[in-house]
């Protein structure tokens, strides 16, 4: 994966009040592993955006709404990461694309599909079933050659194991008529590997 992104981030993550403190007390962040999640498994951050993060904490579009909706920052250490925003992270992405078809089509399966919930008015797919699942693939597909390879049944060294997938979606409506921007445009960070959160942090209030 490339590295031609600085090394760090502040990611955002909205959650329950009770969630925050315990995270800030020195427990995990919660992985999320739904099937329609944006960028597969990992704890979720927006990046540099703490308002977003309390946008979506108080609505919930997929959810039902928290009692106490709370941001907490975390510092976090890209590693190896799976950038979308890059030309070779899109084409990383396009393989395991190709890969979990033709699996498919020798099982006969449909691929799963992006879909709109029917209360988006503007056809952002929020539920994003195929590309969670050729994300998952692609996890699936680096730790089979890892474990093909410490077991010396393939002698190339494999690819690293993925401990960041990042992505930028536009979304939402024009932020203003004729605008090229979307409203709720924002940058996401999937992080798998725990490690990579190197500290977590109240906001000012």
């Amino acid at each position: 994966m490339s590295r031609l992104r600085p090394s760090f981030a502040l990611g955002y993550h909205g959650c329950e009040r009770e969630i925050a403190e315990k995270v800030l007390a020195g427990e995990a962040f919660e992985e999320s592993t739904k099937d329609f999640d944006w960028l597969g498994p990992g704890a979720y951050f927006w990046e540099s955006d703490p308002e977003r993060a309390l946008d979506w904490a108080t609505q919930r579009p997929l959810s039902r709404a928290f009692k106490e909706p709370y941001v907490i920052g975390a510092v976090i250490d890209f590693g190896n990461c799976l950038d979308l925003t890059t030309r070779e992270g899109i084409e990383a992405l396009r393989l395991s694309y190709k890969s979990l078809k033709a699996g498919q089509d020798r099982g006969n399966l449909a691929m799963p599909v992006n879909t709109d919930l029917k209360a988006d008015p503007h056809g952002d797919r929020l539920l994003r079933r195929l590309d969670c699942a050729v994300i998952i693939h692609m996890h699936q597909n680096i730790e089979d050659e890892r474990a093909a390879w410490a077991a010396g049944e393939i002698t190339d060294a494999p690819p690293s194991t993925i401990d960041t997938v990042r992505g930028m979606f536009p979304e939402g409506g024009e932020a203003f008529p004729g605008a090229g921007f979307l409203a709720k445009t924002h940058t996401q960070i999937a992080v798998r590997n725990p490690d990579c959160i190197k500290g977590v942090f109240r906001l000012r209030s």
